[in-house]
């Protein structure tokens, strides 16, 4: 394979960090970002010439123009594009608090959107490049507690098939990457709660929020196959739409394809009466 370069948001910690370690071990240039770049120094120590390290708030308009121009005046231009900083936020709907809503789809969707269209006028210019969105299994169905995370990876889903389809005639791909439970600090470290919690909800919102807590660090997934998957997809001459990973993720999916048609056959007779009368 030809030599990649490479910009991964959100480099600190789990698929990030993983991602920019293989990328750079296999030989291609990377732009690693966060909004802490200090804390990437080991790697682009380690590969000298092959990584740069820049600071990255997704939320800041300004800082993703500034990263984006830098890598694009470093290395020329950017062949993959993974759109990786974001979190999860815990809260069932009733007590989401509004700030925490709001910086929720800050990052996970308005800063995703924010970096695509900046790095897109070059990948159009060249008719070439890929684009990488890290989603969740979680933008394919829901569960109690995380609501507003699944309402913020749904937006992705919607965003980044609707931009496959637009940039696919330009030469440009794009990957939705669809992960079950892995071991990384989703739901450790990076977890945020909502400060507000309702007895009423302790045996759905409250009960997935212990659940969540408890099985840190246990999840079957493993960040390192994880990136490997995505540097597998990447490489392909046809790549995925949407990929998978985890067994979990797998499983989970199959069960939501056949809750939808199970939904859509027990209803199809009203479903089709909704349609004007046929002459």
């Amino acid at each position: 394979m030809s030599q990649k370069i490479w910009f991964i948001t959100g480099c600190s910690t789990g698929f990030g960090y993983e991602l920019a370690k293989q990328v750079l071990e296999r030989g291609d240039r990377a732009v690693l970002t966060a909004r802490r770049p200090e804390n990437l120094e080991d790697l682009v120590g380690k590969y000298d010439g092959k990584a740069i390290a820049l600071p990255l708030d997704v939320t800041d308009e300004k800082a993703v123009e500034t990263a984006v121009s830098g890598a694009e005046a470093h290395f020329g231009h950017i062949d993959v594009l993974v759109n990786n900083a974001g979190y999860g936020y815990f809260s069932a709907i009733e007590e989401g608090e509004d700030a925490e809503i709001r910086r929720q789809f800050e990052t996970n969707v308005f800063g995703l959107y924010s970096v695509t269209r900046k790095a897109l006028p070059r990948m159009r210019a060249r008719r070439s490049g890929h684009i990488i969105n890290i989603s969740s299994v979680g933008g394919l169905m829901a569960f109690p507690a995380t609501g507003y995370y699944h309402a913020s990876k749904f937006a992705v889903e919607g965003f980044s098939e609707s931009l496959s389809q637009e940039v696919g005639p330009l030469g440009i791909k794009v990957t939705i990457v669809e992960p079950g439970g892995f071991r990384t600090d989703w739901a450790g470290r990076s977890m945020i709660e909502s400060k507000t919690v309702i007895d009423d909800y302790a045996e759905t919102a409250g009960a997935r929020r212990k659940a969540a807590r408890e099985y840190s660090g246990k999840q079957p997934g493993d960040p390192v196959r994880g990136a490997a998957a995505i540097i597998k997809a990447v490489d392909a001459a046809e790549p995925p739409l949407r990929l998978l990973l985890g067994s979990d993720a797998y499983k989970l999916a199959q069960g939501r394809l056949e809750a939808l048609r199970k939904n859509f056959d027990a209803w199809q007779h009203v479903t089709v009466s909704t349609d004007f009368p046929r002459n």
